[in-house]
C-alpha cells in the first residue's frame, strides 16, 4: 500500500472514532415554554441526528427524534431548532405533567464510538427563565453581535503603557 493512501486512510479512522460529544445539556423557561439546550463538539461534517425523550414514571417517551417516532401527545406541541453545535428543544405549553428527567441523543452518520447521550432532570419550580443574552448568541451571526459591540469598545477608554 502507498504509505499516503495508509497514512490517510488512518487520519480518517481517528477522525471518525470521535466525531461528536455533547458538552452541556441545560434547559430554560421561555415564558411558558421550555427550552432544552444541547451543546456538542463535532469534528465532521456527516449528518446528526437526534433524539429528545422524557423519563418519568420509569417509561421512556420521545418527543422529537430523527431517529424514532415521536409520540403523538408531544408531536403538536415541539420543535427543534438547530445551529452550529446546538441542538435545541422547544416544548410549548410546559406544565408540571411535563417534568421529568430529559434526554439527549446524538448520533452522527460513521461515528463509530456510538450514540452520546445526557441527561437532566427538568422541574418547573426550578428552572431559570432563559436568558436573553443567549437568546441572542443562538439566533444572531458573531459578526453582527462584533458589529453591535463595537460602539461599547469605543467607549472604553483604554490606557497606554
Amino acid at each position: 500500500m502507498n504509505p499516503t493512501v495508509g497514512i490517510a486512510v488512518i487520519l480518517t479512522v481517528l477522525q471518525a472514532a470521535h466525531c461528536q460529544m455533547i458538552k452541556d445539556l441545560s434547559a430554560c423557561l421561555l415564558g411558558q415554554n421550555l427550552r432544552v439546550d444541547c451543546r456538542y463538539e463535532n469534528k465532521t461534517d456527516n449528518p446528526l441526528t437526534y433524539e429528545f425523550s422524557i423519563t418519568k414514571d420509569n417509561r421512556k417517551h420521545v418527543i422529537h427524534s430523527t431517529i424514532s417516532v415521536s409520540e403523538n401527545i408531544y408531536r403538536s406541541r415541539s420543535n427543534v431548532t438547530m445551529h452550529k453545535n446546538l441542538v435545541c428543544l422547544h416544548l410549548q405549553s410546559f406544565t408540571t405533567s411535563d417534568e421529568g428527567i430529559y434526554t439527549c441523543e446524538l448520533r452522527i452518520t460513521n461515528d463509530y464510538t456510538g450514540n452520546q447521550i445526557r441527561n437532566i432532570t427538568v422541574i418547573k419550580d426550578k428552572l431559570e427563565k432563559c436568558a436573553g443574552f443567549s437568546l441572542l448568541i443562538q439566533n444572531t451571526s458573531w459578526l453582527l453581535l462584533l458589529l453591535l459591540s463595537l460602539p461599547l469598545l469605543q467607549a472604553v477608554d483604554f490606557v497606554s503603557l
